[in-house]
C-alpha cells in the first residue's frame, strides 16, 4: 500500500486517507493574497450505506500579482479522514483573480474498505487549500470553511391503532428510528433519541407536535395518545450533529 502525504496532493487526484491528520490550525497567509469567497454546493451532506454522494466546492482568489498555484483542495473529517478532490476546473477572469470549482465523491461502501467512510467520520468537516501568488504571497485555508457530513437517518411508516377509533379513546402509535452504520453498511436502531409525535387535523395544512418520545435500546418508538379528532399522525426526528433529520410517512386515523 502506498500512502500519500497531504503535501503531495494536487487538484485532479482522488484519495481518502485514514491516517491521523494534523490538528486543524487557524488560516495563515502573507501579503495581499486572499480567498474572497468559498462556497459548497451543499452545507450538509447526508450519506446512507451504499449510494455515492457528490459535493462541489467553489472559490475565488485574488492577488495583485496574480494567482500562480492552488493545491491541496482537501476535505478533512473530525477523525482525520482526508478526501481529496476528484477533479477541478479553474478560470482567470482577470490578471489578478482566479475562480475554481472542484468536486468530491463520498462513498460509504467502496470496493476497497480502506476508502470507506467510518462512523467516526460523521460531523463537521473542514476544507484545506493552499494558494500561492507570483510575488511569493501565500494563503493556507485551514479551519475557517466547514460543512457537515452526516449519517442518513430513517423513520419507519407511522402506525396508529385502532383505526377507526372512538372519540376520547386511546390510540397506540408506533415507529422505529434507524441510521446508517458506515462501519457495517447496514441501518441500525438509534437508541435514546427524542422523537416528536406530530398531528395534523383533517382539513389542516400543518403538523403540530403533540408529545416527545424517546427511542428504546433498539430504536423503536411506542406511545399512547387520546384521540380527539380525525387526522394524520407522524413521527419527526430533528437530527443531531452527526445524524440527519428524518420524517416518517403519516398514518391517517378517522373517528367513529
Amino acid at each position: 500500500m502506498h500512502i500519500r502525504t497531504a503535501a503531495a496532493a494536487t487538484a485532479g487526484s482522488l484519495a481518502l486517507l485514514t491516517f491521523l491528520a494534523p490538528t486543524a490550525q487557524a488560516d495563515t497567509h502573507r501579503g495581499d493574497i486572499a480567498f474572497t469567497s468559498v462556497t459548497f454546493s451543499k452545507t450538509t451532506l447526508n450519506v446512507g450505506i451504499s449510494e455515492v454522494q457528490k459535493l462541489t466546492a467553489s472559490a475565488t482568489l485574488k492577488d495583485n500579482s496574480g494567482i500562480k498555484t492552488l493545491m491541496g483542495l482537501k476535505l478533512v473529517s473530525p477523525d482525520g479522514h482526508i478526501q481529496f478532490a476528484k477533479s477541478s476546473t479553474c478560470t482567470r477572469p482577470t490578471s489578478t483573480t482566479m475562480k475554481c470549482t472542484w468536486s468530491y465523491s463520498l462513498d460509504p461502501d467502496s470496493a476497497d474498505d480502506y476508502f470507506d467512510l467510518r462512523n467516526s467520520s460523521a460531523g463537521t468537516w473542514h476544507l484545506d487549500a493552499e494558494a500561492g501568488a507570483y510575488d511569493g504571497d501565500f494563503y493556507t485555508l485551514d479551519s475557517s470553511v466547514t460543512m457537515k457530513i452526516k449519517r442518513y437517518a430513517k423513520l419507519t411508516t407511522t402506525q396508529a391503532t385502532p383505526e377507526p377509533v372512538d372519540k376520547g379513546k386511546t390510540l397506540t402509535v408506533t415507529g422505529a428510528l434507524t441510521r446508517a452504520d458506515w462501519n457495517t453498511n447496514t441501518y441500525v436502531g438509534f437508541a435514546a433519541q427524542k422523537v416528536a409525535l406530530q398531528f395534523k387535523k383533517s382539513g389542516a395544512s400543518t403538523y403540530t407536535t403533540v408529545k416527545t418520545v424517546t427511542t428504546d435500546s433498539t430504536g423503536r418508538l411506542k406511545t399512547t395518545i387520546t384521540a380527539n379528532a380525525s387526522g394524520t399522525w407522524r413521527w419527526h426526528f430533528a437530527g443531531t450533529g452527526t445524524t440527519s433529520s428524518a420524517t416518517a410517512a403519516g398514518d391517517s386515523v378517522a373517528l367513529k
